[in-house]
């Protein structure tokens, strides 16, 4: 099982659903409520995905979306967030990849993606 994770500010309501229509089929996923947990389904190729959404992840703002599956429309999660920002024009954030468990968060970086360009920077 392989996944990708991504954080996307200010979510707006039936943006996901929409997005992943064009990248997965049998897409069943009811995102018209963003302030609650929201699980769903989907297929990528034969294989089936399980899609959730966890909002106020990282403060009220983010809302988390991870994508779990044997075989992944996108090969890391940075695609995944730059097709997520191409589709809705929202900010878009990631992990590069890089991080190990005890390593210092307040060192971490993450990918931002928005109006500015794409830059690695610390999450605060």
């Amino acid at each position: 099982m392989q996944d990708l994770e991504i954080y996307i500010r200010d979510l707006k309501a039936g943006a996901v659903s929409r997005w992943l229509e064009s990248h997965v089929k049998q897409l069943v996923l009811d995102d018209n409520d963003v302030a609650s947990v929201t699980k769903g389904t989907a297929y990528f190729g034969e294989k089936r995905l399980k899609i959730t959404l966890y909002p106020q992840a990282f403060g009220k703002r983010f809302t988390s979306l991870i994508i779990e599956g044997e075989q992944l429309p996108w090969t890391s999660d940075l695609d995944c967030a730059r097709s997520a920002r191409r589709a809705m024009d929202a900010e878009v954030r990631c992990s590069p990849g890089e991080w190990q468990e005890g390593e210092a968060v307040e060192d971490e970086k993450w990918w931002r993606l928005d109006d500015r360009g794409e830059q690695l920077v610390v999450w605060n």
